[in-house]
């Protein structure tokens, strides 16, 4: 863990100082958790080789171009990070039509439609496999996951001062 005075400025503040010092603590318990996740991640992933190259190869005959679809994201809190996604749209949808698919939506191919409805599209990890991570929270809370919006569809984010 970095030092408290290693910190970004804006960070480096009361409140962040609480929960610094909270988790520098429970240092090893955060490294346990961290190596779990690692762990479990490779393993899941291991089970998961069979159908991603399945996937793979269903989009890559049912339409030309790339297998896979980056797209820059952002949280609730600011932070941008890339997903990697089967494509499930022809290639270059975005100047096709608008942001919003609807269910109609001519831009989606046959395979697209299925891994869509199942949720398959978002198979391959999320950011990459150098930050898999594990939801180790509830599980309500792993159960459903929301997609997020994408970076044009969100305001900037303003740290409070």
């Amino acid at each position: 863990m970095k030092a408290f005075d290693k910190l970004p400025e804006e960070f480096q503040n009361d409140e962040v100082r609480q929960y610094y010092d909270i988790l520098s603590k429970k240092q090893a318990s955060v490294i346990f958790k961290r190596a779990f996740d690692l762990f479990v991640s490779v393993i899941l992933l291991i089970f998961l080789i069979i159908p991603i190259a399945v996937i793979a190869i269903a989009v890559k005959c049912d339409s030309k171009g790339p297998v896979m679809f980056r797209q820059e994201r952002v949280t609730k809190y600011g932070r941008r990070f890339k997903i990697f996604k089967f494509r499930t749209m022809v290639v270059n949808a975005e100047s096709l039509g608008t942001m919003v698919t609807t269910d109609s939506d001519s831009r989606v191919t046959r395979i697209g439609r299925k891994l869509r409805k199942y949720r398959l599209d978002e198979l391959f990890p999320r950011e990459s496999l150098r930050s898999l991570q594990l939801c180790t929270r509830t599980r309500r809370s792993c159960s459903r996951r929301p997609r997020t919006r994408t970076r044009y569809m969100l305001k900037p984010f303003s740290p409070r001062k």
